[in-house]
């Protein structure tokens, strides 16, 4: 017989969902985490959660999970989310992407489960969004991965429509930081993320950082981020929850600060934070890599009443790097 009701995290071992996880438990939410531990760490649990390894995807491990359990909300964070890479194996992202959602999002309806967070990505506006783009805009994702999310977006839009579960799709814009006490941070392996690369080399363990991409229409020819640290990004999952729990509708909502900067612009302000200059090679750009990607958030602060605390890019670097000094 299924226990008292619960929330089921998917990838909740991972950068963001381990922060998210952790957020729950100190608020005394008791959670189940299903993480296949392809880019999670077992030991970002913190709190004793329950953990079911293997995939989001696998019916027989969604069987047994909701035959233990009673989930009245669940946190979708698990995907492959490398850009690069999508363009590369595009296929799977949509195995992965695509077709494991729709084996959980049948779980979910089985079980009853009533509101769902849904992670996706502001990438998947495009090269031709206004900045800061609003949610109203029509997304043109232009790789896999984003177009994956944007799949994924349509079948929870529609499985609300014709079902009792009601969303919120939150669309990150870039995550970066660390917890600032250091229990979670960003721990992947050949990470692809400007402010984790910073911290790589604040720490010594990269030799030099390479600018892909200097000829942008931008004031300095570098690619503009909008980048939200990580426990913001936290308190937007929880603020989402409890807006579902007092019977908010569903809705689409930009995960971000609504302003950029640079990526001379951090490397300037690694710089201030580390008291040292570090010297650029410029290369050319990646594929599938836009100009500037900066949010309009002024929906998810009227709609959850979401209230960032860390909207400082020197601490979201200072949390960065002061976590990578603990990582052997």
């Amino acid at each position: 017989m299924a226990q008292h009701s619960k929330i089921l995290v998917t990838g909740g071992c991972g950068y963001i969902g381990s922060h998210v996880v952790r957020r729950l438990s100190e608020a005394g939410k008791k959670v189940v985490v299903i993480d296949d531990l392809s880019t999670g760490f077992r030991d970002a649990l913190l709190h004793g959660e329950e953990l079911v390894e293997g995939s989001f995807g696998d019916e027989a491990i969604l069987r047994k999970v909701f035959e233990k359990h009673s989930f009245d909300a669940a946190l979708h964070f698990a995907a492959s989310a490398a850009l690069p890479e999508s363009l590369a194996d595009p296929l799977k992202y949509y195995e992965n992407n695509v077709a494991n959602t729709v084996h959980l999002l049948k779980a979910l309806q089985r079980g009853n489960v009533s509101r769902l967070v849904f992670s996706s990505t502001g990438s998947l506006y495009g090269d031709e969004a206004p900045t800061p783009t609003p949610e109203t805009f029509e997304p043109k994702p232009s790789n896999p991965y984003s177009r994956s999310k944007r799949v994924c977006e349509w079948m929870v839009e529609d499985l609300s429509r014709a079902s009792g579960i009601r969303h919120v799709i939150l669309r990150y814009f870039n995550v970066a930081g660390a917890d600032p006490k250091g229990r979670n941070g960003q721990r992947t392996a050949q990470a692809t993320h400007l402010v984790k690369i910073a911290a790589e080399l604040a720490t010594g363990k990269r030799n030099e950082i390479a600018i892909t991409g200097t000829d942008f229409d931008t004031p300095d020819g570098t690619g503009i981020r909008d980048y939200i640290h990580v426990e913001d990004l936290a308190s937007a999952h929880v603020d989402a929850l409890n807006y579902l729990e007092r019977g908010g509708a569903s809705t689409t909502l930009n995960a971000g600060y609504g302003h950029g900067f640079s990526v001379r612009e951090v490397l300037a302000a690694l710089g201030r934070v580390m008291g040292k200059t570090f010297p650029a090679k410029e290369a050319p750009r990646r594929p599938g890599d836009i100009a500037s990607s900066v949010a309009d958030s002024r929906k998810i602060r009227e709609t959850l009443g979401w209230k960032p605390q860390f909207d400082d890019i020197e601490e979201i670097l200072r949390t960065a790097i002061a976590f990578e000094k603990q990582l052997k």
